[in-house]
């Protein structure tokens, strides 16, 4: 059986996509079947897969609608290694497009159900708020892995995510779990990074990661060139995190 796991914070510019898209081609390296879910209206996953969103003629959007299956849509045999069911600009009409549809916040769930059995690992990149494609995805997924950057308001948005994933717990999805908090941007000589670092810790204890996503510019060319950086600089220090990160999240999940 495979682990759904959503991607996702309310909050933009905290490594979210980044870490979908490498940690779904760290997990591939590590011979797991992954498919990566581009649940963005931004399309990034879709892009940094190497996907040229502007060019599809099918897209997640229409699967969620049931116009499409996912398995004619999903992008194959791709140089990352891993499957792409991918997104763009058309996923801003979902909140309008799926207002008639029974059961809205399962279309994810049932479009799922005919492939996830083919892989070992689904990732599904949710947008930077809290929306119904998120609730799409939180009630879809087994699990949810939460990037944070260490700042003061990141923390101040993560009770809203916690209360909303607390909510789907109890309405549609009791099973969904945290499988963890991620830190991301990670700079351990700043005092803030460790001052958040330390309420982290006390906080969430167990539920925080082991392995921090550093600082690192290769991490951020990547994208422009259409690879995970575990491709684009396979030893560059933000390659080296996410390998450690795919390991972490395989002991921890059982994947």
């Amino acid at each position: 059986m495979s682990q759904i796991i959503a991607l996702t914070n309310q909050k933009g510019g905290v490594g979210k996509t980044t870490s979908a898209v490498n940690l779904a081609a760290s997990l591939a390296a590590l011979d797991r079947r992954v498919l990566l879910v581009d649940l963005d209206p931004q399309g990034h996953a879709s892009m940094g897969s190497g996907i040229d969103k502007h060019e599809l003629d099918k897209s997640v959007l229409d699967v969620l609608l049931g116009e499409a299956t996912a398995s004619d849509t999903i992008a194959t045999g791709l140089p990352v290694n891993y499957d792409v069911l991918p997104g763009n600009g058309d996923l801003t009409a979902a909140e309008v497009e799926l207002l008639d549809v029974d059961k809205r916040e399962s279309c994810l769930t049932q479009a799922l159900e005919s492939v996830s059995a083919n892989y070992d690992v689904v990732l599904i990149d949710c947008p930077p708020s809290l929306n119904m494609l998120t609730v799409n995805a939180l009630t879809a997924a087994n699990s949810v892995l939460i990037p944070l950057q260490c700042e003061f308001y990141a923390l101040e948005g993560l009770s809203a995510l916690l209360d909303t994933v607390e909510q789907i717990k109890q309405s549609v999805n009791p099973d969904l779990a945290i499988a963890g908090i991620l830190r991301t941007m990670y700079d351990k000589r700043t005092s803030l990074t460790r001052e958040v670092d330390k309420q982290l810790r006390d906080f969430f204890g167990d539920a925080l990661l082991k392995t921090t996503i550093p600082r690192n510019v290769k991490v951020a060319e990547a994208p422009s060139h259409g690879l995970p950086v575990t491709q684009y600089a396979r030893f560059s220090r933000g390659s080296q995190a996410y390998r450690v990160l795919a390991k972490e999240m395989i002991r921890r999940l059982s994947l």
